[in-house]
């Protein structure tokens, strides 16, 4: 059976096979402007069986229950202690698209504030949402959706959280302007001044081939004059169906210390060197120091007992024949970390190195 390292070196090279391809703008690229606003709330949800909050160790459950009943008409005495067990403070969060008018509704997820066992059953009473303003901006209310209990002890389930479909209602919208006067700006997701130049190229030639309407303001933003009132947005359109071919990324290399992952991207290679870790020796070099790499990385092996398993690689070879070749003569994942972080001090490796 091939291990979860040579699974995941088939997916990176499997990858890295593939050539850069044109890709829709709309996939690049977000309009300045347009964006999510979170949003934040403090409720109650009750009905539960049982498993909610134990008021001794979270008193504000019992502090915001005795607040909403006043609201409500219902006074207790000064000091009634409630010993409430259906009943769990939660925190509301919800993210308000934009565009979004008053009136539609938005998922909202439900967290257990407190010590609750389980949420499930139950309902979260009426839930103002603010924005970082301190505005509400919507109302939240309704029947959780909460996973199932697991049938066996390798099922997960977490039970003290759940969302509500649609359980709240926008109250108030975002102004989302799409440009600033005669302009509109767009901003790459990844920033790169290749892909910049070729998006604003693209613009420039299939929108207007006679002015020059897109100009790269630098690796990231791009300004557009686009048309104002109604024909905005089918504008827009248009721009963001436009195919644009991405310039090839940085050589980077990433690993996960913790599992062993390793991912990289095409444009990795490596340069001269010979390294010994262990039992385990490779030599990547030009035909003029073969003979001498390959004795000094051997000699080292030996010199520590080991056996000297040696892989000798040509120069510009892709990382991914390395970690192929490693893997088959037996290199663990902290092997392979510790030669490719090796590689990267000693300037062999041609790529940016991300340890996660």
């Amino acid at each position: 059976m091939k291990t979860i390292l040579q699974w995941l070196l088939i997916g990176a090279m499997t990858l890295m096979s593939l050539d850069v391809s044109a890709e829709r703008i709309k996939n690049l690229a977000s309009i300045q402007g347009v964006r999510e606003n979170q949003l934040l709330g403090y409720g109650l949800v009750v009905g539960l069986d049982g498993t909610g909050d134990q008021t001794t160790q979270a008193p504000f459950t019992v502090n915001s229950t005795l607040t909403m009943l006043a609201q409500m008409g219902v006074k207790f005495p000064p000091g009634t202690n409630l010993q409430l067990k259906n009943v769990a403070a939660v925190t509301v969060t919800a993210s308000l698209p934009a565009f979004a008018r008053p009136g539609q509704t938005i998922d909202i997820t439900v967290s257990s504030f407190g010590n609750a066992k389980s949420l499930r059953g139950g309902t979260l009473l009426m839930t103002p949402l603010k924005g970082a303003d301190g505005q509400v901006y919507a109302m939240g209310q309704g029947n959780l959706l909460v996973a199932a209990a697991g049938t066996s002890k390798n099922d997960v389930n977490h039970l003290i959280v759940g969302r509500i479909p649609g359980g709240a209602t926008v109250e108030r919208s975002v102004p989302t302007p799409v440009g600033q006067g005669e302009f509109i700006y767009l901003e790459l997701n990844t920033g790169d001044f290749t892909t910049a130049a070729r998006l604003a190229d693209v613009v420039n030639r299939e929108m207007s081939p006679e002015t020059e309407i897109a100009n790269a303001l630098d690796g990231r933003t791009i300004q557009i004059r686009a048309p104002g009132g109604n024909a905005r947005v089918a504008f827009i359109s248009r721009v963001e169906n436009l195919d644009v071919t991405v310039a090839q990324p940085m050589a980077k290399v990433i690993i996960n210390a913790r599992t062993g992952s390793v991912v990289m991207n095409q444009a990795v290679r490596l340069d001269d060197c010979a390294v010994a870790h262990g039992n385990l020796s490779v030599v990547i070099n030009a035909s003029s120091m073969t003979a001498a790499a390959a004795d000094a990385a051997r000699v080292n092996a030996e010199s520590k007992g080991d056996k000297g398993n040696l892989v000798l690689l040509k120069r510009g070879v892709a990382l991914g024949d390395v970690v192929s070749a490693l893997n088959a003569i037996g290199a663990t994942p902290q092997d392979l970390l510790a030669i490719l972080q090796a590689m990267k001090s000693a300037g062999a490796l041609r790529a940016e190195l991300e340890v996660i």
